[in-house]
């Protein structure tokens, strides 16, 4: 069984090489730049993870996950350009370097790279396999769309947010690790565990991603503090805290929201531990860690196949960066 990391090496020196054609140059190379600028591949390992839980890993494995990284970086493509983003990974955006055209054709053809790779899996499996993918890609369109109707909405429920985050972020971890399954020969009840597993450490995840921009120690991450405050955006702090607080504070955080004076984040911060929201958020990523780790349990394979799957999960929520 291989840990996180080997399999990450593994799939860089596959996945690290040109995708696209030379000609034209304008198109192509906007793709190339963008695969370069990394990031830790986790959706790909995750298929590669899913397959080996219950078998050796397969060659298809490396053209599925590859799909999943090529549709992946698409997406985040074309939310740079929606979002206005200067910025990935510290490096340019495509739509800032070559222009928003340029920008949405490269999205696309990153998108057709990913049906290519599936296309070349064995037969057995393409059918279920690009069914699943299929569903996940619309999801994931829908939850970016729900994000962006959220922007204009001034009472959003903590129901609504867990809706959204589930479709942007947390189907995708788990569609790639059912596509793993399929590809290790696992059974449906085992590939719904899985999924469920997934899903559930999404939303654990994006809590613990919400907590460390308002509580994290800036040295470790990696950046200042306070950036979804200061951007107003509905985490499950922020909407927690205006479902909690004494109706004068409620007042205060949607002033503090409309007006962005200058000690905004200080003020919101202290609300936000008045309200208790600290332990709130880490008691609700353990409640959906934990209801991960029992549809973990509950696939049938032997525990010790399991154990690298549980190590990154505690990694993922875990981390304090």
């Amino acid at each position: 069984m291989y840990q996180f990391e080997e399999l990450q090496q593994r799939f860089e020196t596959y996945f690290n090489r040109r995708h696209f054609p030379d000609q034209p140059k304008s198109l192509y190379d906007p793709c190339e730049y963008f695969l370069t600028l990394g990031g830790k591949r986790i959706r790909p390992i995750l298929c590669m993870m899913g397959n080996e839980l219950f078998d050796e890993i397969v060659p298809d494995a490396y053209q599925v996950a590859s799909a999943i990284e090529l549709f992946h970086n698409f997406t985040l493509i074309h939310d740079d350009i929606m979002d206005k983003a200067p910025l990935r990974r510290g490096m340019p955006t495509v739509h800032a370097l070559h222009g928003e055209a340029t920008a949405l054709l490269a999205g696309d053809v990153v998108l057709v790279g990913a049906y290519e790779h599936l296309n070349r899996i064995d037969p057995i499996y393409m059918k279920s396999i690009i069914a699943l993918f299929n569903t996940t890609a619309k999801e994931v369109c829908e939850g970016q769309q729900l994000d962006m109707d959220f922007e204009q909405l001034n009472d959003l429920t903590l129901d609504q947010y867990l809706h959204m985050i589930t479709l942007k972020t947390s189907v995708l971890l788990a569609a790639s690790l059912q596509m793993g399954a399929i590809l290790g020969g696992a059974g449906a009840g085992n590939q719904q565990h899985l999924y469920a597993f997934g899903k559930n450490l999404g939303i654990a995840f994006q809590i613990q991603d919400d907590y460390l921009d308002a509580f994290g120690d800036p040295e470790k991450f990696g950046k200042q503090v306070g950036g979804d405050i200061m951007a107003n955006k509905k985490t499950f702090l922020m909407i927690h805290a205006l479902e909690t607080a004494t109706p004068v504070r409620q007042e205060e955080l949607k002033m503090l929201m409309r007006e962005n004076p200058a000690d905004k984040v200080p003020r919101v911060l202290e609300i936000f531990r008045e309200t208790g929201i600290e332990q709130w958020a880490l008691a609700l990523k353990d409640q959906y860690l934990s209801v991960a780790f029992q549809h973990l349990e509950d696939i049938a394979v032997v525990g010790s196949r399991k154990q690298p799957l549980m190590r990154l999960a505690q990694y993922l929520v875990q981390r304090d960066k």
